[in-house]
């Protein structure tokens, strides 16, 4: 389970990357919540094609195994997000928890959704 847990690094930094682009690009031609919701379906691209690449160098053992690294870095995910970006970043609470209002057409759940299932999906795929 190690390397998967290691495998999970570099998602941070690829969505440092799609932040800095959400800021750099698209914060200047779109307003705040459409950047929010196109820097999302970047990263859940960029995410995808992260994982399967990890998934086909490192199979799961069966669909349990890959339920669970999809858990393990969904805890991950999270912790991160609240950590660094209340800690590091400095936003606060309320901010980093309004991502999570679909009411207000913030869509960051949908990173958290596909970061669990993506493993069993594409554990499934390459069977």
């Amino acid at each position: 389970m190690w390397k998967y847990l290691i495998a999970w690094v570099p998602m941070v930094f690829i969505a440092i990357a799609n932040g800095l682009l959400r800021e750099n690009f698209l914060a200047n031609r779109l307003k705040e919540l459409r950047a929010h919701q196109a820097s999302t379906i970047t990263l859940i691209i960029l995410f995808g094609i992260y994982i399967w690449i990890v998934l086909r160098i490192w199979k799961p053992q069966s669909a349990r195994h890959a339920i669970i690294i999809g858990l393990i870095w969904l805890v991950l995910t999270v912790a991160f997000e609240f950590i660094f970006g209340h800690c590091v970043a400095g936003h606060s609470w309320s901010r980093l928890f309004n991502d999570y209002n679909i009411f207000a057409g913030r869509v960051w759940i949908l990173i958290l959704i596909w970061v669990s299932i993506a493993p069993y999906i594409f554990y499934q795929l390459h069977k």
